[in-house]
């Protein structure tokens, strides 16, 4: 079952602090969308600008995207990479919404401490109508080659880890999909 349907728009924000990889990760998954032929619209707010600082990125994607922000309340899925940007983003999310949290991924499993953003990827792509193939390539892209060998594995286990609290069944909408 297809959690949201590819007539409908899908909003996400991706949270953290300064230095985490949040704009990364929304470059990222902003080319996926467009490589998957989606309509993509894309925006960042920082707040200090200096690495520590809270930064927030919006992606929207679908067959037509006509603003790039997502209100609050709004947001379909809520990745966030810091601990302490939970409480503070959590408003985004809209009724029935996904948050993926930081505690997610274990930090002992990942391949390097620095791929956690890539790591949530994995876990959001479990949801998304976009090819986790797609997501990959995207990711590959944005990153010099002597480190996708480690992307990928953080992808992948960001995937493994969703997949193994769902069961790897299908689920109902809104639900992790295989």
């Amino acid at each position: 079952m297809n959690p949201l349907p590819a007539t409908r728009v899908t909003n996400v924000v991706l949270a953290g602090l300064g230095g985490q990889g949040v704009i990364k990760a929304s470059d990222i998954l902003a080319d996926a969308a467009l490589r998957a032929g989606l309509d993509v619209k894309k925006a960042e707010l920082h707040g200090m600008s200096q690495r520590g600082g809270s930064v927030t990125s919006d992606i929207r994607f679908g067959p037509r995207v006509l603003s790039p922000m997502v209100s609050a309340g709004e947001a379909d899925f809520l990745v966030v990479l810091a601990p302490s940007e939970v409480e503070v983003t959590r408003p985004l999310l809209r009724p029935g919404g996904v948050l993926l949290a930081p505690d997610l991924i274990p930090d002992a499993d990942l391949p390097n401490k620095r791929s956690l953003n890539v790591a949530l990827l994995g876990a959001l792509s479990w949801y998304l109508d976009i090819p986790a193939d797609t997501l990959l390539e995207a990711v590959r892209a944005a990153l010099p080659e002597r480190l996708h060998r480690v992307n990928e594995q953080a992808f992948e286990l960001g995937r493994s880890v969703v997949a193994r609290e769902d069961g790897g069944a299908a689920a109902p909408e809104g639900q992790p999909r295989p």
